[in-house]
């Protein structure tokens, strides 16, 4: 399966792991070693799980095993199940929309199908935020606009309830508003990372370790290999820090427990107060760094030691 429908194969890997975000991480670097594309949630696109994009057209070459005209994807759509705060019961009313009466057009054009009790200020966040509605605007226009938004969704249910109506037929129908999104700058990069991260627990569109790839390039031994390390020997790796625990020691000293991740895989990190005295100021959450210490094994479950930590830049 793997070999001859690769991008079906991982679909349903991908599916399997939904919930845990770490499995997924290690799926998508498979995928992309394998030459498929996972793509972010697409209003357009996704159904409720993991699903295979079809080709636009029909593929150039049909493979022998294959029945005649058969064609396989070579990318793979987030669903919307995937996106949190969002809920089953409104991504499937987007999806049974689509099914219906065919993909959304425009913003405003979603905002005049969509007509669903849950799709409220928290599930349309969520569904910018996380990309699933970038073919329809800009994420930080559409934010900008949100609350405008939802009250021209409000009057369009109203308005269409009127026209069902004996008496809503004589009605005037120009209180509903048009919807005319203000401007305002656009979202950076690092900030749709950061939304990503937030509604699919992982980056989709790019990762923060990106600038700094040729850094990283120069360091051997990345985190997944890490945590194959016996007992007390020494590391240098790199990473992006994902979350810092502070803790009280007994002594009533401040010591931190790090989560250091990469493309790939992640490792607790544990600094110890004499090396927060001299590094505190680096090792906080979002900064990507270098880092100089030694594996600690504890119940079989591998930490780095810090010694020191330098912060990457371009």
């Amino acid at each position: 399966m793997k070999a001859n429908y690769p991008a079906e194969f991982m679909t349903a890997v991908l599916t399997s792991d939904s919930g845990d975000t770490d499995k997924i991480s290690v799926d998508i670097a498979e995928c992309k070693k394998m030459d498929i594309s996972v793509l972010p949630p697409d209003i357009n696109e996704s159904f409720g799980d993991f699903t295979v994009v079809p080709p636009k057209s029909p593929a150039p070459k049909v493979r022998p095993w294959e029945p005649q005209g058969l064609t396989l994807g070579n990318a793979i759509r987030f669903g919307l199940y995937t996106i949190k705060n969002l809920g089953a019961e409104i991504a499937d009313a987007i999806i049974e929309e689509r099914k219906k009466n065919g993909e959304f057009k425009s913003f405003s054009d979603f905002l005049d199908r969509v007509q669903h009790k849950n799709l409220n200020k928290k599930s349309m966040e969520a569904l910018i935020k996380s990309g699933a509605m970038d073919a329809l605007g800009e994420r930080a226009q559409m934010l900008f606009n949100l609350d405008e938004a939802l009250n021209y969704n409000k009057e369009t249910a109203k308005a269409g309830q009127s026209q069902n109506s004996l008496f809503g037929l004589m009605e005037d129908q120009s209180s509903v508003p048009n919807l005319k999104l203000k401007e305002t700058a656009p979202a950076s990069q690092e900030e749709k990372l950061l939304w990503e991260k937030e509604l699919l627990g992982l980056y989709l569109s790019g990762h923060p370790l990106d600038k700094f790839k040729d850094k990283l390039e120069k360091i051997k031994t990345k985190i997944g290999y890490a945590r194959k390390l016996s007992n007390g020997l020494p590391i240098v790796t790199a990473g992006m820090i994902e979350e810092v625990k502070k803790i009280m020691t007994k002594k009533n000293e401040q010591m931190l427990f790090v989560k250091l991740s990469d493309y790939e895989n992640s490792i607790e990190m544990v600094v110890f107060p004499r090396t927060l005295e001299s590094y505190g100021d680096i090792i906080r959450e979002g900064n990507c760094v270098a880092v100089k210490g030694r594996i600690s094994l504890r119940n079989g479950e591998p930490s780095i030691i810090v010694e020191q930590t330098k912060e990457l830049q371009n």
